[in-house]
């Protein structure tokens, strides 16, 4: 049997993408890579939205629960882990459904990465601190007169990418854009997306944040402070560690903290999108409340391993 190439499943936080992945699991022999970049911290449950232990129970799930918050991660490291994930799959004889919204997460393990310099943990501390001191606007603005295209795609309160920008612009004397040219051509390969109207996939954002709280958000992230999450540049990008760390040290209001976490996942939501809409081998699929999404993707999946794998 000729080892099957994995397959991606996206789309954008909050569209249904997990339950799509364990539906399939019904349907076809599959293991799952989570290419998301906050599921590898170990007690970013509720933030990251990670599968539940039953569902992990019933479905393998690779590259969750993989690193302290207190360590770095990034794009070449996730290509790495994610590329021996799928190597023990295919020894299983498994399918490996690639499954996430983390769109350059994504792009690295279909197509390569671009060979990022060395990092210099001098310009970087230098950057957090201004960046500590006069906000993230200050190093934005800076980077928008060095690279408009990288911060062009790159959000103002996006401290860890800002900072990585700039220092390989520092470190190179190269935009970080420029690098990025050096992906390798698009690889062939399943892609599969899942979309909703935008409305729906609001609402399914808000109604997501209300049960982050209801589920305990807050003592989860009392447990991250403690556990060092404020180290580590990486972690601290999820989505409601700041806000609600905030809230906690009497910044703002608990409801500010909810308030502003609906609104950035929104605008992440959106940016997601606009990341898949670049990439062609994209084919979309609607979500359906009767299912019959699954029906279609399932249907997709048979067809192309059937080429890739013929019996």
């Amino acid at each position: 049997m000729n080892e099957p190439r994995p397959v991606y499943l996206v789309g954008p936080t909050g569209v249904g993408k997990s339950a799509a992945a364990l539906a399939l699991a019904e349907r076809i022999p599959i293991e799952i890579v989570s290419a998301d970049s906050m599921q590898v911290y170990r007690g970013l449950d509720i933030l990251a939205a990670k599968p539940s232990p039953d569902d992990r129970a019933r479905v393998p799930h690779h590259l969750v629960d993989v690193l302290d918050v207190t360590e770095p991660f990034s794009a070449a490291e996730f290509r790495r882990l994610a590329q021996q994930a799928i190597a023990d799959i295919r020894r299983r004889e498994k399918l490996p459904l690639v499954v996430g919204g983390t769109g350059l997460y994504i792009k690295a393990l279909a197509d390569g990465i671009f060979d990022a310099p060395e990092a210099s943990s001098e310009i970087r501390d230098q950057l957090l601190a201004e960046a500590e001191r006069h906000g993230p606007e200050r190093l934005h603005a800076r980077l928008a007169e060095v690279d408009p295209t990288a911060a062009a795609r790159i959000a103002m309160h996006d401290v860890r990418r800002i900072v990585r920008a700039l220092e390989v612009y520092e470190t190179t004397g190269q935009p970080i854009s420029a690098h990025q040219t050096e992906w390798a051509q698009p690889q062939p390969c399943l892609m599969l997306g899942l979309r909703l109207p935008r409305k729906e996939l609001y609402r399914r954002i808000e109604a997501r944040v209300d049960a982050m709280f209801e589920a305990g958000v807050v003592e989860e992230v009392k447990c991250l402070v403690e556990a060092g999450i404020e180290r580590s540049p990486t972690a601290m990008q999820a989505i409601g560690a700041a806000e609600l760390i905030g809230a906690l040290r009497g910044k703002h209001s608990f409801d500010e903290a909810k308030r502003l976490i609906k609104t950035h996942t929104r605008r992440y939501a959106k940016r997601q999108l606009t990341w898949f809409r670049k990439d062609a081998r994209i084919t979309w699929y609607d979500i359906k409340a009767d299912d019959t999404h699954v029906a279609a993707l399932a249907r997709a999946i048979e067809t192309y391993t059937e080429a890739e794998w013929p019996s």
